[in-house]
């Protein structure tokens, strides 16, 4: 890796990153929009110089639309994204994710779009402009959260540890800890309960179906917990993946580097 530092506001500079535009295969830049025309160094004043030239940006908020030369960072993007009103526990208010995802995700598209991009320039022999902004990427992470409000006019809230749509999912207390436990489908609930002795809350009526436990969500955690607390962490999370139930520890970020997995 060679490292360099260009002032692209002289006209060396610009003279600098054309050079060596000139012989790259890939170019990546996150200016907002206005200030790579300003400085000269926009797609469409490189292109001539590298017709082959890939060029990729990652913006705040893209290259187009009202809000194209606003600064933006990742908790801003969160925010706008719906992000931040699906997170945290319910009444809690916005809560950011403990990562920066509109960031992250971000750059894993522009990567994409750039690799899609060099197998067309194997066939076309050209390059490409390809583009997103942390607002994009953030709303295309909200996934199913997203087709609730476009299919059905859902607004989704704060759900806390719960899975928003699918139950028992979520976080119970052990006898010294707590476990991760998805086990919404059919299958994996009369899995649960036979693994932990539950077995008549297989033919409870307020649980018998999927709608029916999400429904009752509450009691069925609360008397899951109770039942749950009988074990110790370890215990249940051998017994439960013995049974086919997804479940794990909730690590902190030392104990997730020393698993053996």
């Amino acid at each position: 890796k060679r490292s360099i530092t260009l002032n692209l506001k002289s006209p060396r500079g610009v003279a600098a990153l054309k050079s060596l535009a000139a012989q790259a295969d890939i170019l990546i830049e996150n200016y907002r929009p206005a200030v790579k025309d300003r400085l000269g160094i926009a797609y469409g004043d490189l292109e001539p110089v590298n017709p082959r030239l890939i060029y990729g940006s990652i913006s705040g908020f893209g290259q187009d639309g009202p809000y194209r030369d606003r600064p933006g960072v990742d908790q801003i993007a969160q925010g706008m994204g719906g992000l931040m009103s699906i997170t945290g526990m319910p009444g809690q208010g916005p809560v950011r994710v403990g990562i920066p995802i509109a960031d992250l995700c971000a750059g894993i598209l522009c990567a994409q779009a750039i690799l899609v991009a060099v197998i067309e320039r194997i066939n076309s022999g050209r390059g490409q402009w390809v583009h997103t902004s942390l607002l994009e990427a953030q709303m295309f992470m909200l996934d199913f959260q997203a087709a609730r409000w476009l299919i059905r006019g859902d607004v989704p809230g704060q759900a806390g540890n719960n899975h928003p749509t699918g139950t028992p999912t979520g976080v119970f207390k052990t006898r010294d800890g707590f476990v991760n436990i998805g086990a919404a489908g059919q299958k994996l609930w009369e899995r649960l309960c036979n693994a932990i002795g539950a077995d008549a809350l297989i033919n409870d009526a307020d649980y018998a179906t999927g709608d029916d436990r999400l429904r009752n969500r509450d009691a069925l955690n609360e008397e899951l917990g109770r039942r749950l607390e009988e074990y110790d962490t370890h215990d249940i999370i051998e017994r439960l993946n013995q049974a086919g139930v997804p479940c794990g520890p909730i690590y902190s970020i030392d104990e997730a580097f020393a698993d053996p997995q």
